[in-house]
């Protein structure tokens, strides 16, 4: 059976080591990611419009076809050739000729009854004509569908395994509430504890973290460490053999958990080694349930180098310049792995959580063509696909039910965030329902964008994309007053709503997840106050305190002293954790005044 196309030949990691467009090959690999690659150079296929994929030919479940429906005018990259420039908020088409497979559609002969009969010779040629305009549709349509682009093959043999994964992006039914968070007794927080970074020798990276009924869970160096909810006391520690390189965001519903870790610990003098482990660990009892690696794709007979790992279902998928890989949740057990093709596509990465989603490139590094397909999360079969338009190298999802995706078009954002624009698709279908401009001015959502589910301060739920705005100065006018907003998209035309959520003078919105219709929100404190969570209605925008933290300035100098778009912020009834991605070589100083510098701290509210 045909397996998922490999990835080009390796091209360089993200340089930055953050968010960020990318940059042209470097020398340096990435820290704990592996070496620098070379990029591919395979001739770009073109691109088209949203298609659905044709049904497989290998016997793998696909959606059901449907037959032909009236589809917009030619596009070019997903976006109607007539339709006038999109203002920054996102306007909806305008309604068009139905047509199709890009041609308009004869008007059907009159109903019997209605006018003169038409002479049996003429209804043959009537009908001749419809047949002809509809094969020419129809081929139109296959052939800018996929084929030939290593678009639409199943990734693998698939399973039997089936199950439900916890986490995603979308809200409750209806517009807010739904939330399980509930008011803290007492919303004064206070400071529960610290944990100091760990001493290591080179930049380390400690990205992922997990909150528990009974745990708080975070890489330490060559391990996972779980800590107490309210006291520094260590409940486990999982030894691994190197470094952890990757953790899934999703968790099931009885608290597994993928990650990506190293083969062998970092030595001297690069202090760095493959990416190439993939296990499952249940964060209840901190045992390593499996963990295996592939060969395969541009690896060869090496092991394949994963940069990022995501759970959907009862399945595992990681991806990376060499490739996308799927394992079965229950045993670690291969649902596909990177296999040569002549078109240099691979699998950069996957969404997860309700759906399983990948970001699929092919062609050449300086002009790739990357297709968003949404995959049967056991066989890796596309249930539909869309093509992004030209100027795109990256792209990462931000919810794959509803499919929302963002991307740099052209790299054009220029501030760093790796967005230019959001693209709303209907995941069933692999059609275009709104691209939202995201103004590099106005907006600080982030993505890191060489990584697929890497997005920070974008939030999906009840048919709508909720996004903060950029700081600014609030109502006085005073130093120290700068404020921001969330405001909120709606998903179907690209509009933004009336509602929106103000930060309050002195305070800057920082969007952490949905809770059923209602956002999490944490509030970064002026310099006189404490940091605070709230819930916001995702219908009204109106807010519910959860949680103040201190003002006392050594708590506050702790609470800020995380870089917000270099930390992980995670709350959960009446607990907020914050912690660090990346540790680095502590300072040589004899100052007594040095900022400390902490893996995390923890507030707790009254209970």
């Amino acid at each position: 059976m045909t397996q998922p196309p490999p990835p080009p030949p390796n091209q360089p990691p993200d340089p930055q080591g953050g968010f960020g467009a990318p940059t042209p090959p470097q020398q340096q690999p990435e820290p704990g990611y592996g070496y620098p690659q070379q990029p591919p150079a395979q001739p770009e296929p073109g691109y088209g419009y949203p298609q659905q994929p044709p049904q497989q030919p290998y016997g793998y479940p696909t959606a059901p076809q449907q037959p032909q429906q009236p589809q917009q005018p030619p596009q070019y990259g997903g976006y109607p050739q007539q339709q006038p420039v999109q203002p920054p908020y996102g306007y909806p088409t305008q309604p068009q000729q139905p047509q199709y497979g890009g041609y308009a559609q004869p008007a059907p002969p009159p109903a019997p009854g209605g006018g003169k009969k038409l002479s049996a010779q003429l209804q043959i040629v009537i009908a001749a004509v419809v047949a002809v305009v509809l094969i020419i549709g129809v081929g139109i349509w296959y052939a800018n569908s996929g084929g030939g682009d290593g678009g639409n093959e199943a990734k693998g043999s698939g399973g039997t395994s089936q199950g439900t994964g916890g986490g995603g992006a979308t809200g409750g039914n209806g517009l807010g509430g739904g939330g399980k968070e509930k008011v803290p007794a007492d919303t004064k927080a206070k400071m529960a504890y610290t944990v100091a970074e760990p001493k290591v020798a080179d930049l380390t990276d400690v990205s992922g973290s997990w909150l528990t009924d009974k745990a708080f869970v975070k890489p330490g160096v060559n391990s996972l460490v779980a800590y107490d909810l309210d006291k520094p006391t260590v409940l486990w520690t999982l030894p691994l053999t190197g470094q952890v390189c990757g953790a899934s965001r999703h968790v099931t519903a009885d608290n597994k958990a993928a990650i990506l870790f190293e083969a062998a610990k970092r030595v001297a003098p690069r202090f760095y080694q493959n990416c190439t482990e993939v296990g499952v660990v249940d964060l209840n009892t901190g045992k390593l349930l499996w963990s295996t690696s592939v060969t395969g794709g541009s690896a060869g007979d090496q092991k394949v180098r994963f940069s990022e790992v995501t759970l959907s279902g009862a399945t595992v998928a990681a991806g990376g310049t060499d490739g996308g890989a799927a394992f079965d949740l229950a045993n670690g057990n291969p649902r596909w792995k990177p296999q040569p093709n002549d078109q240099n596509c691979y699998d950069l990465g996957y969404g997860g959580g309700e759906g399983l989603v990948a970001v699929r490139k092919c062609g050449s590094y300086d002009n790739p063509n990357v297709l968003i397909q949404n995959l049967n999360p056991t066989t890796g079969a596309p249930l539909s696909q869309y093509k992004m338009p030209p100027g795109v190298k990256y792209a990462s999802v931000v919810s794959t039910k509803p499919l929302v995706v963002a991307a740099d078009v052209g790299e054009t954002a220029g501030d760093g965030s790796g967005i230019s624009d959001f693209f709303s698709i209907d995941e069933k279908t692999g059609k275009l329902k709104a691209k939202i401009t995201a103004d590099a001015d106005q907006y600080a959502a982030r993505c890191r964008s060489t990584k697929v589910e890497a997005c920070s301060q974008a939030l999906v739920g009840n048919g709508r994309l909720y996004v903060p705005t950029e700081e600014h100065e609030g109502s006085t006018g005073e130093y120290g007053s700068e404020t921001n907003e969330i405001i909120a998209f709606d998903l179907a035309t690209g509009r933004t709503v009336p509602e929106k959520a103000d930060a309050g003078d002195g305070f800057t919105s920082v969007p952490l997840r949905m809770d059923g219709g209602n956002l999490i929100v944490y509030k970064e404190p002026p310099y006189d106050k404490g940091g605070r969570i709230v819930s916001v209605d995702g219908g009204t925008m109106k807010e519910t305190l959860l949680l103040e933290n201190p003002a006392d300035k050594t708590i506050h100098n702790a609470e800020t002293s995380f870089s917000l778009n270099g930390a992980e912020l995670l709350y959960r009834d009446g607990r907020f954790f914050i912690s660090e991605t990346m540790v680095s070589k502590p300072r040589e100083s004899s100052s007594t005044n040095d900022i400390k510098e902490y893996l995390l701290v923890s507030f707790s509210a009254g209970h």
